[in-house]
Order: structure tokens, then sequence, then C-alpha cells
């Protein structure tokens, strides 16, 4: 049996901010994507849009299931996409090459946080109890659940760090970031041992 569920993740990308087919990162939980401008922001600017740059993401996650001895295992699959298609950036608007740095690097952060995603989706669908008779239920509702608290870290991370144009609070977003990848990383690898 297979399930798919397909979350869009749209992040407009305000003021100072910047951030062909889609580029996924699959079950790879050793490094998140390194976005650069020539290969991730290929899609055409809206001018009518009040920002600077939109980075499109998609998570995606789909499963088979089999029950043996009234115990349910899933077979996961997991992957996030940036859509270098709709994925722009108002290059009139960033010619310094600091800006362009400083707002790479903010969009870097939108990346980050989608690997982390990405790993905690892993470890927690894959690593339940689920009912026999309610385990679709619980998966979509698990489910959910991450991409809830990850949609609301990604609002998060551009309110406080005025996307990206506040630079004390882009560097304290930096380190939440790093810190809750390598929690992340180090929950993973604990379930491997």
């Amino acid at each position: 049996m297979k399930i798919m569920l397909l979350k869009k993740l749209i992040i407009p990308i305000l003021l100072l901010l910047v951030l062909p087919f889609s580029f996924a990162f699959k079950q790879d939980f050793t490094q998140p994507i390194q976005l650069n401008w020539e290969t991730y922001f290929k899609g055409k600017a809206d001018e009518r849009s009040p920002f600077i740059a939109l980075t499109a993401m998609t998570w995606e996650y789909s499963y088979n299931s089999t029950v043996y001895r009234n115990r349910v295992v899933i077979d996961l699959k997991n992957e996030v996409r940036i859509d270098k298609n709709r994925s722009w950036v108002k290059w009139d608007k960033i010619k310094n090459p600091e800006i362009r740095a400083s707002l790479l690097h903010h969009e870097q952060g939108h990346v980050n946080i989608q690997y982390i995603l990405l790993s905690e989706a892993e470890r927690v669908l894959k690593n339940r109890n689920y009912s026999v008779s309610n385990y679709k239920a619980q998966i979509a509702e698990l489910a959910n659940q991450i991409s809830t608290y990850f949609d609301t870290m990604q609002r998060n991370y551009d309110d406080e760090t005025e996307h990206g144009s506040n630079h004390k609070m882009q560097a304290r977003w930096d380190q939440i970031i790093a810190d809750k990848m390598e929690e992340s990383r180090a929950a993973t690898l604990a379930l491997q041992k």
C-alpha cells in the first residue's frame, strides 16, 4: 500500500533577502544541499512582488507498509526538493557582492531548516509503533505535526532575522540551526547503533 503527502513550502524573501528542474536531497542525512545563485534560482522574478527573492521547496514522503505479526512496518521514502524553476531573485536588487553573499547565506539557512525536517521526519516516522487498525491516520497526523512545526520555524526565522537584514539575529539563528542540525544528526546516528 502506498500513501503520499506533498507539503509545499514556499518561502518568500523580503527586502535585503535573497535567496530547471527540482533538486532533491533524499535520505542523505550527512549534509544539506549547498545553494548557489547560478544553479538554484532559475525562475522568472515576479516584479509585482514586494520580495527580492523566492525560494520554493517541497517536502514529500511516501511509504509502503507491511503488517507482520500484528505489527506495522513501513518503508519510508522521504525527500526535500528545491524547485529551481519557481525559485527566483531580482538580480538588479543585489548587485553589491556583500549583499549577495549575505542573502545567499540567509537562504542557506532555509535549506538547512528543511534538511532538519528531512532528518526528523525520517527518525520520527520510521521509529514509531503504529496501530494496525489506524496506522495511516497516525502517520498522516505525525507528518502534519512535523510539517507545521517546520513551517513555523521557517516563518520565525524570517521574522526574527528580518529576512536576513538583522545581522545579530541572523547570527543567533545560525547557531540555533547548527545546534538543531547536530541534535538531529546525533539522534539519527543513535538509532542506527
